[in-house]
């Protein structure tokens, strides 16, 4: 099989096209052809070893010391099921499925091994696989800090900072399905676009000062880590919460204790990566109350070019890379684009 490696840290150019044995599957594992990857935030970090401030060791000890301890990157993906481990009962060959490897990565190939058990759902059929590609690594970040970890309630206001990339366009949908009223920053040029996503307000943050209109919101949102809570603070009412998705490393480490004392909370970690986040996201999507934004298609010959479109900063929603060409042939830039196959 084809797939794309890297041996060091760097630009897009680290990676290339390989050619490897293709797996087989353990008897709980099933082997699953890849239809469709996107390039992540995840995927550059790792890449790049792009850290937060007093991170770049942590990297080090996550991704690899001397050099990537996971050679193909790529944290999720849609395709369809080409054989099972012999003690699989739950998948068929022929499915159609969404896994999300996340941190495990290995999607940038044309095949790839899952448990059975693991982070594997069936595709709804009312869903492209492009689609289906772009759903975990956003929506199951964006459900998790949202519903599992600040508990957000219908009727909260809330600020989402960053709301047109990957992570912020799945918050902004998530939380009016939640009952919330939602205030979205981004650049000026996706404010229809995140308007179309249920955005009640939009602040463009290349004009405006975020928070500095004096409104207060339940919740404020960073996911993007250009909102600290020094300049944050003032716009969280009492018993309010500020939600670290990406942040400074101080406010990460320290930010409970600054909170605490204004009588505030900042809720940051990780994101969990479970099978139970996945299926909630995807039932959504089937649901369609949730889709996720499509900047761009690229083919799988094309992946350095995906990958410095992400280095760029400014990708809406989600770069997908096409492993089986024409799998669909329309770009999707929000939910009004958005289009089965």
């Amino acid at each position: 099989m084809l797939a794309y490696s890297y041996k060091n840290y760097g630009a897009p150019d680290v990676i290339e096209k390989v050619e490897r044995p293709t797996p087989t599957p353990k008897p709980n594992e099933v082997l699953i052809r890849i239809y469709a990857t996107t390039v992540s935030a995840g995927d550059w970090r790792a890449r790049s070893l792009t850290m937060p401030k007093g991170l770049g060791l942590f990297g080090r000890l996550v991704f690899g010391i001397t050099g990537p301890r996971k050679p193909t990157l790529g944290t999720e993906f849609s395709g369809v099921v080409e054989a099972v481990g012999a003690e699989v009962t739950t998948y068929s060959p022929g499915d159609a499925v969404i896994g999300y490897p996340g941190a495990h990565f290995g999607a940038h190939a044309e095949f790839i091994t899952m448990p059975a058990n693991g982070k594997l759902t069936l595709k709804p059929d009312n869903i492209s696989f492009e689609q289906a590609a772009a759903i975990p690594f956003g929506a199951t970040t964006a459900y998790d800090f949202l519903v599992n970890k600040a508990k957000l309630q219908s009727g909260q206001t809330v600020l989402i900072n960053g709301a047109s990339g990957s992570v912020g366009s799945a918050c902004v949908q998530i939380a009016k399905h939640l009952g919330a009223e939602v205030t979205a920053v981004c650049s000026g040029k996706n404010a229809n676009m995140v308007r179309d996503l249920g955005a009640d307000r939009v602040i463009d943050y290349l004009s405006q000062d975020v928070v500095a209109d004096g409104l207060q919101y339940d919740m404020v949102v960073d996911t993007v880590a250009t909102l600290p809570w020094s300049h944050a603070q003032g716009a969280i009412r009492a018993g309010g919460k500020m939600v670290l998705i990406a942040g400074k490393t101080s406010d990460m480490l320290l930010g409970g204790l600054k909170a605490r004392h204004k009588c505030k909370k900042v809720i940051s970690g990780v994101a969990s990566e479970n099978r139970a986040i996945l299926d909630a996201v995807v039932t959504l999507a089937a649901q369609g109350k949730f889709l996720p934004v499509i900047d761009r298609i690229y083919a799988f010959d094309d992946m350095q070019a995906a990958h410095s479109h992400v280095d760029t900063g400014h990708k809406k929603g989600n770069v997908v890379v096409a492993v089986l060409p024409k799998v669909s042939t329309k770009i999707a830039v929000n939910t009004k684009d958005l289009v089965n196959v």
